[in-house]
């Protein structure tokens, strides 16, 4: 688990969803974080999704486009993170035995998207890399 992020910024419904993520095992569900902070007083999902958007604007909270799951970033203490900055492209190894999520950034990679991009006229707004698989433990 990464060291806690102290921002004050956040509202205590952002605080409440991001220490959910940042506690889990894997990748959860915006119902699956819901049903964990309903003694909290969350009610709705759009209560859930309102802090999502947020934290993922501030670069604290990823998305998993293949699963609709969302994850504590895993570079956060870095400078890259936080809002107002980029993480750049973002890919993330999901092992489909035992869900573990592994984050990371390669900047060769980064390159070669931005110029095959600026090649054709393309301007990318989120660049996302998900690649399935098993892990070396589950491989064992």
């Amino acid at each position: 688990m990464n060291a806690p992020i102290v921002n004050p910024a956040l509202t205590k419904n952002q605080s409440l969803v991001f220490e959910a993520l940042d506690r889990a095992d894997g990748p959860l569900s915006a119902y699956t974080i819901l049903d964990k902070l309903r003694d909290h007083g969350f009610r709705a999902p759009l209560q859930v999704y309102r802090a999502l958007d947020k934290l993922t604007e501030f670069g604290m909270v990823h998305r998993l486009e293949s699963l609709n799951a969302f994850v504590a970033c895993a570079h956060r203490e870095s400078a890259c993170c936080g809002k107002g900055h980029g993480h750049g492209t973002v890919a993330f190894a999901i092992c489909e035995s035992c869900s573990q999520v592994m984050e990371f950034h390669d900047h060769e990679v980064d390159h070669h998207l931005t110029d095959w991009a600026s090649s054709k006229g393309f301007k990318p707004s989120k660049t996302t890399i998900e690649i399935r698989g098993i892990c070396q433990k589950c491989a064992a």
